[in-house]
């Protein structure tokens, strides 16, 4: 662990915020240069459409330059983290406490946070290492992260709710809104079509994310591509079986004519490259 004290390179942009952090703890890496930092925020109380929205444009992502930061919470934030990782993006993560294990919040992400840092992500605080969580430090953490990104996606969110404050943080802090259109029925939406009708960017698609960070959209093609023609042959095989739609795991590995424990680590591979993804019960590619 390292404390800094001067914002420089990557962690610059958070001079040009009010009350910027005068430390910050850093486990882990911070993003390269090159990254371009995305805030992925959201309902801790998720819908099962407010998951998949998340891995699958998370997923779609895998290959370009984009770092995933989010708060470590239960919920959106612990979806955002897992399929960054399974895409092979950098992720950094900011818990409302230190990064001491005896105080890291919430106590059930400890073996995610450590995932994060094993992978090459960050775990950053301007906390002290014991610092406990509190009502007020999640607000706080919320300013940095909003602060230190180009952009703000929000994928499910109530009227009123924590996640609505870290949008109105990045639009006072001159960055982009991006926003998950939702059903008009459900309460975990009315944030977020709320946000699109104050002129947040509506996000459908991977892509829609590439071109409001202002990436070329053929980058992250050219690269799903490479991976593609990487494959094993079993690795061809469960691509060439989930084409038309997704499959059951009992049902894919059925197909695959081999032994289960050897199926099992092909998916989890796959999982891993950002090939495939696993939700609702159900694998599909990404």
């Amino acid at each position: 662990m390292q404390k800094i004290t001067k914002l420089t390179g990557v962690l610059s942009p958070l001079l040009e915020i009010p009350e910027p952090p005068e430390q910050l703890y850093i486990e882990g890496s911070l993003p390269t240069p090159d990254k371009v930092l995305m805030a992925v925020v959201g309902s801790r109380r998720y819908s099962s459409y407010g998951r998949e929205a998340c891995e699958k444009l998370i997923s779609g992502l895998a290959g370009s330059p984009i770092s995933i930061v989010s708060g470590l919470a239960i919920g959106m934030d612990t979806i955002a983290h897992k399929a960054a990782l399974s895409a092979g993006l950098h992720t950094s993560a900011f818990p409302g406490s230190g990064l001491d294990r005896k105080v890291l919040h919430p106590r059930s992400n400890i073996p995610l946070a450590e995932q994060i840092v094993k992978s090459g992500g960050a775990l950053i605080s301007e906390y002290d290492p014991k610092f406990p969580a509190a009502i007020y430090t999640f607000p706080r953490r919320n300013r940095i992260m909003a602060g230190l990104v180009k952009a703000v996606l929000v994928i499910e969110a109530g009227e009123k709710s924590g996640t609505r404050i870290t949008a109105r943080l990045a639009t006072e802090y001159n960055r982009d809104v991006l926003a998950v259109p939702g059903s008009i029925f459900s309460p975990q939406s009315g944030g977020t079509n709320s946000l699109i009708k104050l002129g947040a960017t509506p996000i459908t698609e991977s892509n829609d994310i590439l071109r409001a960070l202002g990436l070329d959209t053929s980058e992250s093609g050219h690269q799903r591509e490479l991976d593609f023609s990487a494959l094993s042959p079993i690795e061809r095989k469960v691509v060439e079986l989930l084409q038309i739609e997704g499959l059951p795991r009992d049902e894919l590995i059925r197909a695959l004519a081999c032994a289960v424990s050897d199926a099992n680590i092909v998916l989890a591979t796959l999982e891993l490259k950002g090939v495939i993804m696993e939700s609702m019960s159900e694998i599909r590619l990404a």
